[in-house]
């Protein structure tokens, strides 16, 4: 079990600006005698004398050989980052990056002292948290969402009717294409008797232009800009068979019975529009929550601390790390494999770990000018309940917590999910036609432990394009008719 024990380290912040502070640190005589006691046996396992086994060398023998500073010397080297830490645990430093060391005794006796001049994490003032106004899409769905939903899952029963008419949109056409670059097949781009919906979008852009009017017989060739390399296409060469379109079935009893549990059309209707309007609410309320998060990330006006970027970046490595992990896959065979760089990986997280930092001030401001980080009663009911899924007493928490270092970023998290809360309570929604927005979208189930994360997407959530008709139905899937064909596109 964890438990915190003071140690004897003396330590005061003896001068603090918005961006820094200097803490001084004294290493008591006899605290570090016990750290050169260390290093002295440590040294001795690497040096042989006579009639003396490496390792059970007596330290009065290894000072007269080397010199009492050789001791004190590994001691300081191998004990300040330890020291360093118990003093930032001590005076509840919020340090986002490495110190700047220097030594401010005669480390050949007596007492050892240092100053540490840490950058921390700026706290900048906020305004205008208290009246945000943010603009979403409707929650309701629209008749045509619900129209086009039900539109495809009538393509499931649909059958297919021979048309002796130009193609359509949405029509199905069999093509024979073959594509083809600088004289070379290209793999993947051809196929015979292939069924494909005009429209779809599923080739590349000028299939469906060229094939919209096509019909049966026609045989087309144009060229098509590649999808990825600029200033390189393909030749696409397409021989238009049979043209067919859809027969929708009515939605009827039968057809409620054939795709649902229902036995009813209405039943089948009414379940529909509230599943589509739940989900589509969910996924408003996830963009609502990463917009207000990016507004109080814009109310941040300071310039950040590089520290305090790269030091987002860093988390956002070691997350990339954990997920290729969970794959068998390490980062570096990673970056082998697909010839990328880490310096690369790096300057592409910069921007979204610079909005990230930005919400996370934001947000701590929130809590400052609120009081919200003041409110003792949520951290004890934080404790409480970790403690009793961790089956251990709150006060070991604490005290785990603090001497691990982690007291201080607890206390912070809890605090922004009480100023996000407090934002939330007082955001005033509105969507595109200016219509008020009732802010209970906003809600979400929440873990026992406290976690903000899920509520910050920081600039990876829903976007107002990703709305679609598709997405607001995540269990219905629709189908695309089965190839035929010798290949598959």
């Amino acid at each position: 079990m964890w438990r915190y024990t003071p140690m004897s380290v003396d330590s005061k912040i003896t001068t603090q600006d918005d961006d820094k502070i200097k803490l001084s640190v004294v290493i008591e005589d006899e605290e570090f005698d016990r750290e050169v006691d260390e290093a002295l046996k440590r040294i001795s396992k690497n040096i042989k004398l006579p009639g003396f086994r490496p390792g059970k060398i007596p330290r009065k023998v290894i000072e007269a050989r080397l010199g009492p500073a050789a001791g004190r010397q590994d001691a300081l080297e191998h004990s300040l980052p330890t020291y360093y830490g118990r003093a930032l645990i001590e005076n509840e430093v919020d340090a986002i990056g490495p110190p700047e060391i220097e030594i401010t005794s005669d480390i050949s006796h007596g007492s050892v002292t240092f100053d540490a001049t840490i950058p921390i994490r700026p706290k900048p003032s906020i305004s205008g948290h208290g009246s945000l106004e943010v603009e979403v899409p409707s929650p309701e769905v629209t008749e045509e969402e619900f129209q086009t939903q039900l539109d495809s899952m009538r393509k499931h029963l649909a059958t297919l009717e021979e048309a002796e008419k130009p193609a359509e949109e949405g029509d199905l056409v069999t093509i024979d294409i073959e594509g083809t670059q600088d004289g070379e097949a290209v793999p993947g781009l051809s196929a015979t008797e292939y069924l494909y919906e005009v429209g779809s979008g599923t080739v590349l852009p000028e299939v469906d232009e060229y094939l919209t009017g096509s019909s049966e017989g026609d045989q087309l060739e144009f060229e098509a800009k590649h999808p990825t390399e600029e200033d390189s296409s393909f030749s696409i060469a397409i021989k238009v068979g049979q043209v067919q379109i859809r027969i929708l079935p009515e939605v009827d009893n039968e057809f409620a019975s054939q795709v649902s549990e229902f036995e009813t059309a209405d039943e089948l209707l009414v379940d529909l529009r509230h599943r589509m309007n739940e989900t589509k609410s969910e996924q408003v309320g996830m963009l609502a929550r990463d917009l207000i998060a990016k507004e109080i990330g814009d109310l941040v006006d300071i310039e950040l601390p590089e520290e305090l970027i790269e030091t987002e970046i860093d988390r956002r490595i070691r997350d990339l790390e954990m997920r290729l992990n969970s794959q068998g896959l390490e980062l570096d065979k990673y970056l082998e494999v697909t010839g990328g760089e880490i310096e690369a990986i790096r300057e592409d997280f910069r921007e979204t770990a610079e909005v990230s930092a930005r919400i996370d001030l934001g947000l701590r401001a929130v809590a400052h000018v609120e009081y919200l980080d003041e409110e003792e009663e949520a951290f004890e009911n934080y404790l409480g309940n970790m403690a009793t899924q961790m089956q251990m007493k709150a006060e070991e928490l604490h005290d785990a917590l603090k001497q691990s270092g982690r007291l201080i970023d607890v206390r912070a998290d809890i605090a922004k999910e009480a100023a996000l809360q407090w934002i939330f309570d007082r955001v005033k929604l509105l969507d595109e036609d200016g219509n008020q927005v009732d802010s209970a979208i906003l809600e979400v189930k929440e873990p026992d432990i406290p976690d903000i994360t899920p509520k910050i997407s920081e600039n990876d959530g829903v976007s107002a394009d990703d709305l679609s008709e598709d997405d607001l139905m995540d269990d219905q899937i629709v189908d695309q008719e089965n190839n035929d064909g010798d290949d598959e596109l």
